[in-house]
């Protein structure tokens, strides 16, 4: 996907359930043959199942597991983190992909006024990247990639 621009108009979006930003990786994801994966765990103690569900994946193919957390609040990092740790133990993920805000790029955010959408509690790379370093993902590799300035292209 070498043609993604971030527009003045993706960071004034809400976004509600799922940005315009999410929406458009998703989109050329699922074009390529991606899916939303939601796993059915379950632990079984002295012979009682017990139900043990996951978060869904965004984005999931080939044992490869991406999320987009382009606005949310930074708990949400520990719970995909989480998540990957947990499928990665049980041998149904390889390696688990991020998608977030440079935290550079919450300087172009300040300057349209959208300070509140980058605020100290926001899903960006120096919320995201203490939280790898101190083992969040356990033993599963992460693949970090961060939307940088260059992709903005304004107006």
């Amino acid at each position: 996907m070498t043609t993604f621009k971030l527009s003045k108009e993706d960071v004034f979006d809400p976004g509600k359930n799922k940005s315009s930003v999410s929406s458009r990786i998703d989109k050329a994801l699922y074009e390529r043959g991606w899916k939303e994966k939601k796993f059915d765990t379950q632990i079984m103690v002295d012979g009682k199942t017990h139900p043990s569900p996951t978060h869904s994946i965004d984005c999931f193919k080939s044992r490869i597991g991406l999320e987009i957390e382009w606005n949310n609040k930074d708990p949400f990092f520990d719970r995909d983190l989480n998540n990957f740790r947990l499928l990665h133990e049980l041998d149904v993920l390889s390696v688990g992909v991020i998608i977030t805000r440079s935290t550079e790029i919450l300087e172009i955010f300040r300057a349209l006024g959208r300070g509140k959408s980058s605020g100290a509690s926001t899903t960006h790379m120096s919320k995201l990247l203490p939280k790898i370093e101190g083992g969040g993902a356990g033993g599963c590799p992460v693949l970090v990639l961060g939307i940088t300035k260059k992709l903005y292209q304004g107006d």
